[in-house]
Protein backbone atom coordinates (compact mmCIF):
# COMPACT_ATOMS: atom_id res chain seq x y z
CA UNK A 1 0.00 0.00 0.00
CA UNK A 2 1.49 3.38 -1.10
CA UNK A 3 -0.51 6.07 1.30
CA UNK A 4 -1.66 9.45 0.03
CA UNK A 5 1.74 10.13 0.21
CA UNK A 6 2.76 9.36 -3.22
CA UNK A 7 -0.24 11.88 -4.06
CA UNK A 8 1.40 16.04 -3.19
CA UNK A 9 -1.17 17.47 -0.90
CA UNK A 10 -1.62 21.19 -2.16
CA UNK A 11 -3.36 24.15 -0.26
CA UNK A 12 -3.31 27.69 -1.40
CA UNK A 13 -3.09 30.40 1.62
CA UNK A 14 -5.13 32.49 0.16
CA UNK A 15 -8.05 29.95 0.27
CA UNK A 16 -7.74 30.55 4.61
CA UNK A 17 -9.61 26.98 5.58
CA UNK A 18 -11.25 27.02 8.99
CA UNK A 19 -10.85 23.40 9.81
CA UNK A 20 -7.73 21.13 8.53
CA UNK A 21 -8.84 20.22 5.11
CA UNK A 22 -6.78 19.18 2.13
CA UNK A 23 -7.94 21.58 -0.76
CA UNK A 24 -6.48 19.23 -3.64
CA UNK A 25 -4.00 16.73 -4.48
CA UNK A 26 -1.76 16.72 -7.26
CA UNK A 27 -1.13 12.69 -8.33
CA UNK A 28 2.31 11.88 -9.79
CA UNK A 29 2.65 10.37 -13.34
CA UNK A 30 2.57 6.46 -13.90
CA UNK A 31 0.13 6.05 -10.94
CA UNK A 32 -3.08 4.26 -11.41
CA UNK A 33 -6.33 6.45 -10.10
CA UNK A 34 -9.22 4.09 -8.82
CA UNK A 35 -12.91 5.88 -8.90
CA UNK A 36 -15.25 4.50 -6.50
CA UNK A 37 -18.77 4.71 -7.41
CA UNK A 38 -21.49 6.36 -4.81
CA UNK A 39 -22.26 3.62 -2.07
CA UNK A 40 -25.27 3.00 0.70
CA UNK A 41 -25.49 1.17 3.87
CA UNK A 42 -26.43 -1.57 2.36
CA UNK A 43 -25.65 -5.50 3.20
CA UNK A 44 -25.27 -8.16 1.04
CA UNK A 45 -28.90 -8.60 0.69
CA UNK A 46 -29.71 -5.27 -0.36
CA UNK A 47 -31.20 -4.73 3.78
CA UNK A 48 -30.54 -1.14 5.26
CA UNK A 49 -27.51 -1.02 7.43
CA UNK A 50 -27.93 0.83 10.98
CA UNK A 51 -31.04 2.44 9.87
CA UNK A 52 -31.56 6.29 11.64
CA UNK A 53 -27.88 6.21 12.11
CA UNK A 54 -26.16 8.54 10.02
CA UNK A 55 -22.51 7.65 11.54
CA UNK A 56 -23.28 3.64 11.62
CA UNK A 57 -24.11 4.05 7.53
CA UNK A 58 -20.87 6.04 7.07
CA UNK A 59 -18.80 3.64 8.79
CA UNK A 60 -20.36 0.83 6.94
CA UNK A 61 -20.02 2.54 3.52
CA UNK A 62 -16.09 3.51 4.27
CA UNK A 63 -15.46 -0.32 5.38
CA UNK A 64 -17.31 -1.33 2.02
CA UNK A 65 -15.00 1.64 0.04
CA UNK A 66 -11.78 -0.20 1.92
CA UNK A 67 -12.95 -3.41 1.01
CA UNK A 68 -12.73 -2.35 -2.95
CA UNK A 69 -9.86 -0.85 -2.52
CA UNK A 70 -7.65 -3.56 -1.11
CA UNK A 71 -9.63 -5.54 -4.36
CA UNK A 72 -7.62 -2.95 -6.37
CA UNK A 73 -4.09 -3.46 -4.20
CA UNK A 74 -4.68 -0.22 -1.95
CA UNK A 75 -6.64 1.01 0.83
CA UNK A 76 -8.13 3.80 2.74
CA UNK A 77 -4.72 5.61 3.27
CA UNK A 78 -4.94 5.25 -1.03
CA UNK A 79 -8.12 7.71 -0.41
CA UNK A 80 -7.56 11.03 -1.61
CA UNK A 81 -11.45 12.93 -2.66
CA UNK A 82 -14.11 12.46 -0.69
CA UNK A 83 -17.53 13.12 -1.71
CA UNK A 84 -20.17 12.61 0.57
CA UNK A 85 -23.47 13.11 -0.03
CA UNK A 86 -26.23 13.59 3.28
CA UNK A 87 -29.97 13.49 3.33
CA UNK A 88 -29.95 16.26 6.06
CA UNK A 89 -26.97 18.92 6.85
CA UNK A 90 -27.71 18.11 10.84
CA UNK A 91 -26.15 14.58 10.34
CA UNK A 92 -22.63 16.29 8.90
CA UNK A 93 -21.56 16.11 12.61
CA UNK A 94 -21.82 12.15 13.32
CA UNK A 95 -20.51 11.46 9.42
CA UNK A 96 -17.27 13.87 10.02
CA UNK A 97 -16.86 11.72 12.91
CA UNK A 98 -16.95 8.38 10.92
CA UNK A 99 -14.79 9.86 8.48
CA UNK A 100 -12.23 11.19 11.08
CA UNK A 101 -11.98 7.66 12.67
CA UNK A 102 -11.32 6.12 9.13
CA UNK A 103 -8.57 9.33 8.33
CA UNK A 104 -6.52 10.11 11.82
CA UNK A 105 -4.03 11.33 9.84
CA UNK A 106 -2.99 14.37 8.29
CA UNK A 107 -3.38 15.43 5.39
CA UNK A 108 -6.95 14.08 5.09
CA UNK A 109 -8.26 13.17 1.78
CA UNK A 110 -9.76 16.41 0.01
CA UNK A 111 -13.44 16.22 0.55
CA UNK A 112 -16.93 17.77 -0.26
CA UNK A 113 -20.38 17.15 1.64
CA UNK A 114 -23.69 18.05 0.18
CA UNK A 115 -27.12 17.94 1.22
CA UNK A 116 -28.97 15.86 -1.36
CA UNK A 117 -32.31 13.71 -1.80
CA UNK A 118 -30.77 10.19 -2.09
CA UNK A 119 -32.71 7.52 -3.68
CA UNK A 120 -34.23 5.93 -0.67
CA UNK A 121 -35.67 6.97 2.36
CA UNK A 122 -33.95 4.82 4.63
CA UNK A 123 -30.54 6.00 2.95
CA UNK A 124 -29.07 8.84 4.76
CA UNK A 125 -25.38 8.92 3.56
CA UNK A 126 -24.02 8.69 0.58
CA UNK A 127 -19.91 8.06 -0.22
CA UNK A 128 -18.20 8.07 -3.34
CA UNK A 129 -14.07 8.20 -3.02
CA UNK A 130 -10.75 8.44 -5.76
CA UNK A 131 -7.85 6.72 -4.97
CA UNK A 132 -4.17 7.00 -5.90
CA UNK A 133 -2.38 3.49 -6.06
CA UNK A 134 0.93 2.95 -7.32
CA UNK A 135 1.71 1.99 -10.81
CA UNK A 136 0.09 -1.95 -11.72
CA UNK A 137 3.13 -4.45 -12.84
Amino acid sequence: MSGRTDATPLNVGMLKMPVPLTQAFVVPAGRRVVFVSGLTARDGEGRTVAPGDPGGQADHILTAIDAILREAGGGMDDTIKLTIYVADRSYAAAVGKARARWFPTAPPPASTMVQAALMSDDQLVEIEAVAVLPAAG
